[in-house]
């Protein structure tokens, strides 16, 4: 059973013995933030003090791989150019070996069928990221979304050990012009945020406004009349490692 760690640091307290392994660890590792950055604050505490975030809504996105065109890489340059991991064009942002969303080619080897398809965290109600990490950095909000907490990740690395999708990736350079809503830091791990900060004021996240194809659609879960709620009912969608019981919020159709 995954830890269920609320969206505020003072809602995940770290105790004593934490405390001490997270300033050991981390003078081992040389893990550093960023200057000046509260790398925390832009990650999980993007929706105002005032407005808790709530159970009720379970965010989710769903894939439609009939629509994803070969070759396509819009969702990939949109999420690059949103959160500042990606070397896009005119950005003087570093380039890192980060990579929050990817598009992989899958083939059924029974069937010969191929699809082209997007890949990122698939913020599972049960994440093997958040069971595995010793301080409590990565954590699962109420409403779904996973992340992590930059100030307290030592860069131990487990999560991305224990994650079935390679969704992960690990900060090796210190970060310059840092986008003050998506906080990077120098040996911490980052994944896809579900572009949490967008979420927050209402609207898509960056991969799902920039598919012209239409084969992205982004909605509470929990929601008999949202959208993505309606799709899944009418068609049939799967989940990536459905045998692993992790019940995720990313779902994909025609597979």
């Amino acid at each position: 059973m995954s830890k269920q760690i609320d969206s505020t640091l003072a809602d995940h307290p770290v105790d004593g013995a934490r405390r001490d392994f997270i300033k050991q660890s981390a003078a081992a590792t040389g893990a550093a933030l960023a200057s000046g950055v509260l790398l925390y604050t832009g990650d999980a505490t993007a929706k105002p003090i005032d407005e808790p975030i709530s159970a009720r809504q379970r965010w989710g996105i769903l894939v439609d791989t009939t629509k994803c065109a070969d070759g396509c890489n819009d969702c990939v340059t949109a999420c690059g150019k949103e959160n500042g991991w990606s070397n896009v064009e005119h950005d003087p942002r570093p380039k890192t070996d980060a990579q929050w969303i990817r598009t992989v080619e899958i083939r059924n080897k029974l069937t010969g069928s191929e699809h082209s398809l997007p890949l990122m965290c698939q913020h599972c109600e049960n994440p093997p990221c958040a069971d595995v990490c010793p301080t409590g950095a990565s954590f699962r909000r109420e409403d779904g979304i996973v992340l992590v907490d930059k100030h307290i990740c030592i860069g131990c690395r487990y999560c991305m050990m224990a994650c079935p999708y390679k969704a992960r990736s690990f900060v090796h350079e210190a970060i310059e012009n840092q986008i003050p809503y998506a906080p990077r830091g120098k040996g911490t791990v980052e994944s896809c945020t579900m572009c949490v900060h967008r979420v927050d004021d209402d609207r898509d996240p960056a991969c799902v406004e920039a598919c012209n194809h239409k084969a992205l659609v982004f909605g509470d879960l929990k929601d008999p009349n949202s959208e993505i709620s309606k799709q899944m009912r009418t068609h049939t969608t799967k989940e990536l490692r459905a045998d692993l019981g992790l019940n995720t919020g990313v779902r994909y159709k025609g597979l």
